[in-house]
């Protein structure tokens, strides 16, 4: 039986995920990390993207996460977003209209204090998709 850590995925609203895992993978603030048990301890913001789990027993889920923090303990990985989203829980009609209406805002060259909401907001809608793709490439597996 491979190793494990214990995981947590919690937002604002609920926890998300609790369980046992073999490997986390996410994207913090400068780079896509990979966490397996006797990973060294780590603090570090997240960017708007996909969450890989694989779970103790082989298989994969796929998270949405707009942000937060990572935390790695000896013993445990905790995901602390404002909003976290199990990816079949993802609208992708919404996440490509959010998308395109937040790329035609760009486009029109609106002014820069704008600039930083819309460019979150095509962040989050970008990642969202990502997240689905993940999420529809694992299925594709099974």
């Amino acid at each position: 039986m491979a190793m494990t850590v214990h995981c947590d995925i919690v937002s604002a609203e609920e926890n998300i995920f609790s369980g046992l895992v073999e490997t986390v993978v996410c994207e913090g603030e400068m780079g896509e990390l990979g966490i397996k048990p006797s990973h060294a301890p780590l603090l570090t913001r997240l960017n708007p993207a996909p969450v890989r789990l694989i779970l103790q027993n082989g298989s994969e889920e796929v998270f949405y996460v707009s942000g937060g923090f990572l935390e790695v303990q000896p013993h445990v990985v905790t995901i602390l977003a404002d909003t976290a989203l199990r990816g079949g829980d993802i609208d992708m009609a919404a996440a490509e209209k959010a998308k395109a209406d937040a790329e035609k805002i760009i486009a029109s060259k609106i002014a820069e204090e704008e600039f930083a909401v819309v460019a979150a907001d095509l962040a989050r809608a970008s990642a969202q998709l990502r997240t689905l793709r993940e999420l529809k490439r694992l299925r594709g597996k099974k």
